[in-house]
């Protein structure tokens, strides 16, 4: 493996492992290709800009797009999806890349993050099905500075906040029969029972985790889905009001 000038992996550090090619195959199928290009601007471009840590590189494909592709299984043919604090676009860009019948909505609030998944969107060829939100969900949710609030059948987030925030600030994206599908780790059943009491206030109903990508990928994608059973408001905060205008790129 192979460094380059100024630090960052070259492309031979994220070439996709032989072992981990018949999962990508599945995964991705005929958009393996377009998934290789992402790993590539992730290691490089997300390294140079701080969005991915170094020594995220040589784990790109098990630990960030295999993971994130896994999730596609709980997610309806067609459906729109909404990705909150998207980042360096896990899953959100991930999702429309192994699925191309999805159209994708990244949030993201930082402009240097949304600066690069403007143009990894552009580069990736995805302006057909991915655009990018600059904003808070709450904001996406509300509508702020003119905008109209949006809404998906699906909300995503990964490794965001405990599943009382997320509930929060996700649930009022979702429509009405909609869901969240929390990317989660080990203590998914925990936060669970522990913030039942939050979900229900929210709207949320049924609740379960599921393991996503079993047989394929290992270990496999561990994801709690709620269900948005009633249609509760977003709370509309002070911060809310007085927050910054957003930028919403339509692809």
């Amino acid at each position: 493996m192979g460094t380059s000038t100024n630090g960052t992996p070259s492309p031979p550090d994220v070439a996709l492992p032989p072992e981990l090619a018949p999962a990508a195959l599945t995964l991705f199928g005929d958009r393996l290709d377009v998934a290789a290009a992402y790993a590539e601007l992730l290691a490089t471009d997300g390294v140079v800009r701080g969005l991915i840590g170094p020594r995220e590189a040589p784990r790109i494909w098990d630990r960030h797009l295999l993971n994130c592709a896994a999730v596609v299984e709980r997610i309806p043919s067609g459906a729109s999806v909404l990705d909150v604090g998207s980042g360096a676009g896990l899953p959100g860009l991930v999702l429309a890349i192994a699925r191309p019948d999805l159209t994708v909505t990244l949030i993201e609030p930082l402009a240097r993050r949304t600066s690069f998944l403007i143009e990894v969107v552009e580069r990736l060829g995805l302006t057909r099905s991915v655009r990018v939100f600059r904003g808070r969900a709450d904001e996406a949710a509300s509508g702020s500075s003119g905008r109209e609030p949006i809404s998906g059948d699906v909300v995503t987030a990964r490794a965001v906040a405990p599943l009382d925030r997320l509930a929060t600030w996700c649930l009022p994206l979702a429509v009405r029969g909609g869901r969240l599908l929390a990317l989660k780790g080990s203590s998914a059943a925990a936060e669970i029972e522990e913030h039942a009491d939050t979900v229900a206030r929210l709207g949320g109903g049924d609740t379960a985790v599921h393991l996503c990508g079993v047989g394929v990928i290992d270990p496999p994608t561990t994801v709690v889905e709620i269900v948005r059973e009633r249609m509760v408001g977003p709370a509309r905060s002070a911060a809310t009001k007085r927050s910054r205008s957003g930028r919403a790129r339509r692809r």
